[in-house]
This record gives structure tokens, sequence and C-alpha cells, in this order.
């Protein structure tokens, strides 16, 4: 009683608050559907007036393609103009697989279809597709040819088992990852959704997995993303990174909390000699953390991992991750957005490993002899020149990392604060991707984030001090007719352009419509928006290139006092 209380005051308090240091602000400019479609700024694709569940997209620039898979298809689709002359595979499941489904009582819309969940690119030539199959996963290989002009996108190859590869429950999350015709794959083994693992297949190597029911390495887990991420220069030294969230009993094994991880392990791990046989030797994993510290030092978490984008910035070692988390709390709901430094996190999992005496004791650093090589470190990378397998690894390191996985420190974000946060609202955020700009007055990080409403906020993040940020929404944008939750975005800097999926179908909408903003260079200069500038003459898409004279631009303070002299209110020079 005393604990649900203490919650009680606190939704109370933040309420009150309403989280003062980072107040909800209004957008610049809200565009209904209608109104998107008349800026001819944006396109909708579907294949059918039905529900499809378009949730995998996978961007190819190089061909300029975007793939997407739904249910019962996948498609390739020309990414300057989504519409024009898309290419469409049917790939149901089989009429067997549909009838055994329904009749084990799954779903018949939402279940007993074949959900496309893995595409990944496989050569220069293929693509490796994985779909649901109606709670029985099938792959296959698609024929995208060698250049986007041939026009070629067939399926190649009969059917093959697609356990290990995709989540048999269409519902339940899979991520996966290709690396050099191997796939790396987060997902549920068997039919009752109960073995959680992060596998490796399509290999011409033994199949790796992790430890099985093993609650010390995944428990419960829902996979949201894979990424490979270098460490240091050797390439040997890349981490494949998992993103997940995962539910935890606590110190007295009662209650379970939500917590969010990022897990790691060596794409050139083939498990161990004697131990962990066919498992990863180099599994580790350590909690993310996006919560708000309240003045009485009470720690609010947002606990609820969705979406990461891994952002480059100028220093290849100073990437960035931008985690969108919202709460599990029945107190107070919201979501927050925190961004994470990678050195950061090469510091948590270069330090202490948790440990735990016993089932009811609470986890400690690990102040034990630590074996070398440090149980983790990839074989044959700078670290470990003369150990080329985790064969050659000692009993003691394989031992070691089965029983400590998890990293004792956690990782916090920038500033240890959310840059973004949003409670009480009629919406959440489900989806995030983020663009570098450059603007007159520097470099700006631009914010698209989708809701369960269908729509999209952009927002830019503005410098306040060394310690904190401010954000504005420039734009609120609905992108989809009917408020159909947003499940996947993709962007493109090159061509200015996001891709957003949601039950519905696709939409393509371009970064930037100026003329929206107003007519006069004052208009323009409020929006703050990187993308655009008064070119003397209305608001339009800012250049770097261009003439320094006849622009307008001020995304730091946006003051047209000093930006806008010799104009007058409409915009016209006097």
């Amino acid at each position: 009683m005393a604990k649900l209380f203490l919650l009680v005051v606190l939704g109370i308090f933040l309420e009150s608050r309403k989280m003062i240091s980072h107040q909800q602000t209004l957008p610049r400019v809200h565009l209904t559907f209608e109104d998107l479609k008349a800026t001819h700024t944006s396109q909708f694709f579907s294949l059918s007036s039905k529900p499809l569940d378009y949730r995998i997209l996978l961007m190819d620039e190089d061909q300029d393609r975007l793939y997407v898979g739904c249910k019962d298809h996948i498609m390739s689709l020309n990414v300057n103009s989504i519409s024009q002359n898309p290419l469409t595979i049917h790939w149901p499941a089989s009429s067997n697989k549909v009838d055994e489904c329904k009749m084990a009582g799954k779903d018949p819309n939402n279940g007993c279809g074949n959900f496309v969940r893995v595409i990944q690119v496989y050569n220069r030539t293929h693509l490796f597709v994985c779909g649901s199959g109606a709670f029985s996963p099938v792959c296959t290989y698609i024929n995208r040819g060698r250049r986007s002009e041939d026009q070629m996108f067939m399926i190649e190859s009969k059917n093959e088992s697609g356990k290990g590869r995709c989540s048999f429950n269409p519902q339940v999350n899979t991520v996966s990852f290709m690396i050099s015709e191997e796939l790396f794959s987060g997902m549920y083994i068997d039919f009752m959704g109960t073995d959680a693992a992060i596998f490796r297949s399509v290999t011409k190597r033994n199949s790796i997995r992790t430890d099985q029911h093993n609650s010390k390495w995944l428990s419960e887990p829902v996979f949201v993303d894979a990424q490979i991420i270098p460490d240091g220069t050797d390439p040997n030294d890349a981490k494949l990174y998992f993103f997940l969230r995962e539910k935890v009993t606590d110190d007295n094994g009662n209650t379970k909390q939500i917590y969010s991880r990022i897990a790691r392990i060596c794409p050139n791990d083939i498990g161990g000699q004697r131990s962990l046989v066919n498992k990863w030797t180099t599994f580790l994993k350590a909690r993310l953390v996006c919560s708000v510290i309240d003045d009485d030092g009470t720690e609010t978490h947002f606990d609820e991992l969705q979406d990461v984008f891994l952002l480059e910035t100028e220093n290849p070692k100073n990437l960035l991750v931008y985690g969108l988390f919202t709460s599990s709390s029945s107190i107070f709901k919201g979501s927050a957005v925190c961004v994470y430094n990678m050195l950061d996190i090469h510091t948590v999992f270069n330090g202490p490993f948790a440990h735990k005496e016993g089932p009811n004791h609470q986890y400690v650093p690990y102040q034990g002899r630590i074996p070398y090589p440090r149980p983790g470190t990839c074989p044959g990378g700078a670290f470990t020149p003369n150990t080329l397998s985790t064969k050659d690894f000692p009993d003691d390191v394989v031992t070691f990392i089965r029983n400590h996985p998890m990293m004792y420190n956690a990782v916090y974000p920038i500033n240890k604060q959310p840059l973004i946060v949003r409670i009480n609202t009629d919406y959440k955020y489900t989806k995030i991707v983020v663009d570098r700009v450059k603007a007159a007055d520097g470099r700006y990080h631009v914010l698209f984030l989708g809701t369960d409403k269908g729509t999209i906020q952009k927002i830019v993040v503005l410098p306040k001090n060394a310690s904190a940020n401010d954000e504005l929404i420039l734009e609120e944008m609905e992108v989809f007719e009917n408020q159909s939750a947003i499940t996947a975005m993709k962007i493109s800097s090159k061509k200015q352009q996001l891709y957003v999926s949601s039950d519905e179908g696709i939409t393509q909408v371009s970064f930037h419509r100026c003329h929206v903003y107003g007519t006069a260079c004052a208009d323009c200069c409020l929006a703050r928006d990187p993308y655009c500038a008064w070119d003397g003459k209305s608001c339009s898409r800012f250049y770097l290139t261009g003439k320094r004279r006849s622009r307008r631009q001020d995304v730091r303070h946006g003051n047209p006092l000093t930006q806008c002299r010799g104009f007058n209110l409409k915009g016209k020079a006097r």
C-alpha cells in the first residue's frame, strides 16, 4: 500500500509540474492528411483497401529501391516515387498450413497468413526473405537483378524452413541482420513462443544461438533492432548489437519489471570447444536507462524501448544511438527520446561484470580474477591476434561468460536526461529516424517521430547550454487517412525523403514544405526550419551553395528583426 501511495503521489507531482524542463510545444504547422496531399510533397501506396500490415522496410539506395514486406506480399518500390511501376510478388502460405493454423485456434486474419518479417540483401543480385507462413515459418530467395533498370523481381528458389530465422507468431517481433551471406536473427524459435534466441543461420559454418532457457541471457525478450557497429579499426573487433527489452524478476523473485537492454555478440563466434558448444561465447548485455530524475532524487523510468536509430557524426567514434522509449507505468503514460554516445556504451562493456551469489542476492560488481582474453572479446581482433577462433578460448573464459553475461553498470544517456519527454498526451511515439542538417548557423539534428495516431512530428533540436537542449516541433503531419499507427520508418538523406508504413500502406513524404510557413520573410524566419530559408521572394529550400546575400535563415534564434531588414511584412523588398 505504501508503494502504491508513493506512485500515486509521484503521478500527481509529475502531472502538476508537467515536466517544465521539457514542456510540450505546439507544432509550428499542423497538416491533415488532405492538407499534406495538397502540398504535393507526399505519395501514398497500398496493394489493397484491406489492412495488410506493411511492417518491414529495407532501403537500398544503391539501386534506388525500397523493399516492403507485408501479409502475403513482397514489393520493390522506386524510392523517387513509390507509386511509379511497383514490382510485386504474391507469396501466400500454403492452403494446408493455413488450415492447420486455423485448426490450432490462431487468428485467421492476423495470424494465419504469410506475414513477411525478414528482408535482407543476400548478395548483389538476390534478397533473402522469410515469412511467418501461417505459424510455420518459411524462407526463400528473390532475384532482384543487378541494376534497378532490369525491372526484375521474382522468387528463384523453393521455400525452405524458416525456423530459427523468423518467429512463428507474426505479432512477435523478429529482427535480423545479414553479414557476408550469414543471417543473424533475434526471434522466438518455437510454435508456443517460449524459446527466445539470438541465432545465426543461413551459414556454411555451424549454427549458433544463445543459451537455451537461461533467463540470465534472455528473459522473455521483445527484440527491437540489430545493427553492426565497429569497435576500433580492426574489422574483426566489430560487434553485432541487439536492442531489446525484457521482463526481469526483482531480487525477491516476485514482481517482473521491464528493462531495456543493449546486447552484443561477435559475428565470427563459432561457439566453445567443451562448454557452450554451438552457443555464443561472446554474448554480453547491459541495461539502457532513460529516466527523469526529480529534485528529490526520485528516478522515473521510461522503461520500454520501442525503436532505435544510429546517427553517424563527423567523428566515427562518436556514433550516436537515439533510443525511443515509452513508460509501462499505470500512473502516468508517456514517451521519451534518449541519446547515447557509443563511447559510453563501449565504456560500460569494458567495465565490471554483474555478479550474483544466489537467487535472493542483489547484483554486485564482480571482484574476482577476470580470465584472459577478457570475456566478450572477439577472436582475431586487435586484443587477441593469436586467438583466431572462439574454440581456442580457455575453458575459464567460456565458463565465466556463461555465468556472467551481464554488465554491472548501466548505459546512461548524454547529460543523464532525455532529449524529449511527452507525458499525458493522447498519443505515444512508436518510431524514430534522424537527419543531420547543415544550416547557415551550424549543424542541427532533425528528428522525425512517428506516433500511434498515424502522425509524424518533425522536431529540430536547438542548443540551449552545455548541459541541455531545447526542441521545437516544426511540423505535425497526418500521413495516414485513418490514424493508423506507424509501424516502420526509413529515411533517405540523399533523396530528402521519408518512408513510413502502417497497416494501411506506405507513405513517402518530403523533408520540407517551406511554403506552408507563410508568404512573408518573418514567417519563414520564425519557422526556424533548417531545411528552409527566405530567398528574397519566398520561403524555399535552403541550399548551402546559394548566394549568401539573398538568403535569410536563423534556426538558433528565429529573430526576424535581424534577418528581414529590407523586407516589409509581406516579404517584398522595400
